[in-house]
């Protein structure tokens, strides 16, 4: 058996193949936080329970709705042995609500599915298969489709290749990106390292992505290639589309790192090592997104000092950045003039392709 961070990164082709069987005997929780998601509610559940080659539990833990969720709930719960329902007496939020679904979870793997996302046909299995061959892998991730129609997008089935980190290595790349890479449905995590690292944290936006980082900090990570392995909707009522902006994404972000540092995973000097490089790496988007609004004229607007603020936050010496002398050329021009500057408008246009060949590459291999 290897041990955690025994591995070196590897990408390891279907060869040898990978043996479905190893998961047949696998038991799965799926755990779903339900808040006024009663119209997305059954379909969510019923691409769990026909997940096949596992055994799959569901909990569903209604968050006080106030629409039809709990009755939805209690129907599908009365009609399956395998759904079991909880209710909330009061709005706890997402991460209490998820916390209290996983001390009931009693599976060898654990999936935080939210009401309004499903998974894929076949996809706990693969990422289960996985897991049984490669026993220090605690999270396993792949691609996932987002969708806002009614109607799903079709999803690949036929798996490719799987890559595997030693969790530190991964965890490092995380922290000098400064971005989460996960969204959430498509991540299966082992409920032994899970029951380690204990559940979420109470973070308003960033609660998965700090698990995520936490459970990397104790396990291997493993990505599987050439599959979709979740639908997440996208749509109005939605928490992030509500009350995620650009600068609330970076102040969660940063809450998650420093979270991260001061837990339980900050206790290991490898893992503390890495928090000067988070903090570098939101301090640079800061200063990215303060360009950002120096080059669409809102110099000294509200916003861009907001930012500002964030990237002095985070104790990191800002003049030794590249960022900050971008910003200080900027400053040191007159404000019409920047959209005339040819270098200024060069810039522009790499930081615009950059971010381009870096979704390109999340959509092919689960990283930036």
């Amino acid at each position: 058996m290897l041990s955690p961070h025994s591995i070196r990164k590897q990408t390891l082709w279907r060869h040898p193949p990978l043996h479905r069987n190893g998961a047949a005997e696998a038991r799965v929780t799926v755990v779903i936080p339900c808040y006024n998601y009663g119209r997305y509610l059954s379909a969510c559940v019923r691409s769990a329970l026909d997940q096949e080659g596992v055994r799959v539990d569901l909990v569903i833990v209604d968050d006080a709705s106030t629409d039809d969720s709990a009755e939805v709930a209690a129907r599908l719960a009365a009609s399956n042995d395998r759904v079991k329902l909880i209710r909330n007496d009061k709005n706890s939020g997402p991460v209490s609500t998820f916390n209290r679904g996983l001390e009931h979870a009693r599976g060898e793997f654990l999936v935080r599915l939210d009401a309004d996302d499903l998974l894929t046909p076949g996809s706990l299995a693969r990422a289960v298969t996985v897991a049984r061959q490669l026993p220090s892998v605690g999270l396993i991730y792949g691609h996932p489709l987002h969708f806002t129609a009614d109607r799903l997008p079709c999803a690949r089935s036929k798996v490719t290749a799987w890559t595997v980190w030693p969790g530190l290595e991964w965890l490092g790349d995380r922290c000098r990106s400064g971005y989460n890479v996960i969204t959430s449905p498509e991540a299966v995590m082992r409920m032994s390292v899970v029951e380690r690292v204990g559940g979420q944290q109470p973070l308003a936006h960033t609660h998965d992505m700090e698990m995520w980082l936490r459970i990397a900090a104790f396990s291997d990570v493993a990505y599987i290639h050439g599959v979709d392995q979740a639908w997440h909707r996208e749509h109005s009522a939605s928490l992030s589309a509500r009350k995620v902006d650009g600068y609330r994404d970076l102040v969660e972000r940063h809450l998650a790192f420093e979270t991260l540092f001061r837990g339980v995973a900050g206790g290991n000097p490898r893992v503390a090592k890495l928090r000067a490089v988070a903090m570098t790496a939101i301090a640079r988007s800061a200063l990215q997104s303060a360009i950002h609004c120096l080059d669409h004229g809102q110099a000294n607007s509200p916003q861009m000092q907001r930012f500002l603020e964030v990237a002095n936050q985070t104790g990191s010496d800002l003049t030794e950045l590249p960022e900050w002398r971008a910003l200080m050329r900027r400053f040191s021009r007159d404000p019409q003039s920047l959209a005339r500057d040819p270098a200024i408008l060069l810039e522009r246009i790499m930081r615009r392709l950059s971010d381009t060949l870096k979704w390109r590459r999340w959509h092919r291999s689960g990283v930036f």
